[in-house]
């Protein structure tokens, strides 16, 4: 029984590193879109008017997958949560992101870190 645990745990944990990588991913191909926009308009010699929408898009699209990657990560904490539940809590299930950082103190209580999702102004 607990070996049909661990084999399902590590499917999951397979599962998951593959959506954590593949967002991460996505974030970067948006972002060099979207950094690369303006500079090929201002090579070309046109007005900053020219492709204005699609820039907001592309920016807009950066948010959204920030906004995903937000959500893969509290899966992967809550994920965390049910392998201590199912009896692996002693088991490591590494990713291709090495090593978790390791959990800051505040008043006395040990808390993971939490990223934030920037806002727009």
């Amino acid at each position: 029984m607990l070996k049909q645990r661990r084999i399902a745990a590590e499917q999951v944990a397979g599962a998951l590193f593959e959506a954590e990588s593949a967002i991460d991913a996505a974030i970067t191909k948006a972002a060099q879109l979207t950094a690369m926009m303006p500079l090929l308009r201002q090579s070309a010699g046109a007005s900053a008017l020219i492709g204005q929408d699609a820039l907001e898009r592309a920016t807009q699209a950066i948010m959204s997958l920030s906004e995903a990657r937000r959500a893969i990560v509290e899966t992967h904490k809550e994920l965390s949560v049910v392998q201590t539940q199912i009896g692996l809590g002693a088991v490591k299930l590494e990713g291709p992101g090495g090593d978790k950082p390791p959990p800051i103190e505040r008043d006395g209580e040990r808390q993971l870190r939490q990223l934030r999702a920037v806002h727009a102004a």
